[in-house]
């Protein structure tokens, strides 16, 4: 005659689907504060690099528009500590370059080389050639064109807020350069703006 057994606290958690969501998720919340915790804490991922400064307005401008044209689906920013890469593209990346970027741009996606090291690397007016059509430059290249950029201008009322807003994160811009911010931008054009911020990617470690 079989014996009836109470069952064990394996047997309850894996015939039990809530309980087993719920210690999932408590498993993977505990795992994620014990990994990104820490990192708070860190000189090395909250301290600036020697020679980093927050973007300029019409640098920060041109941030916004690399992130609206979705730039980001194709370029990383993010160099890794592997030969092939340091190679190619210079020293690899460190989180102190990238205290000032909110949300900051790493990734391992390369439908297109990385852009971690692209300032300074190519003329203003190569990358407006570039950009208005990509294959003037290079023929085999599957980036699509963004000519609308050299008609679009800037409002330099969108600065100063977006400035005042990252400076309750903790970009150290002062009430001079947010009161500035407008008239820096002031008939700029978005291809301006977007090649501001790409002459300045990486810079600051070269």
């Amino acid at each position: 005659m079989a014996q009836n057994h109470a069952p064990s606290g394996h047997e309850k958690i894996e015939t039990s689907n809530f309980l087993m969501i719920v210690l999932i998720l408590l498993t993977v919340a505990v795992g994620g504060i014990v990994e990104i915790v820490p990192l708070f804490f860190q000189r090395s991922t909250t301290q600036p690099v020697e020679g980093l400064k927050p973007y300029t307005a019409l640098q920060l401008a041109g941030r916004d528009i690399y992130l609206r044209e979705g730039c980001y689906n194709c370029h990383s920013q993010m160099i890794r500590p592997f030969r092939a890469e340091t190679l190619r593209y210079g020293p690899y990346s460190v989180a102190g370059e990238f205290v000032y970027d909110h949300p900051f741009q790493w990734g391992s996606k390369r439908t297109g080389p990385d852009l971690a090291r692209v300032g300074g690397k190519y003329s203003d007016e190569w990358h407006r050639i570039h950009l208005i059509n990509p294959r003037d430059l290079v023929p085999e290249s599957n980036m699509p064109a963004y000519p609308w950029l050299v008609k679009n201008t800037l409002d330099p009322n969108d600065i100063a807020p977006k400035m005042k807003a990252l400076r309750v994160v903790g970009v150290p811009y002062n009430d001079d350069e947010i009161a500035k911010g407008g008239e820096a931008v002031k008939g700029k054009t978005e291809m301006d703006a977007l090649i501001a911020y790409l002459q300045v990617m990486g810079t600051a470690r070269k």
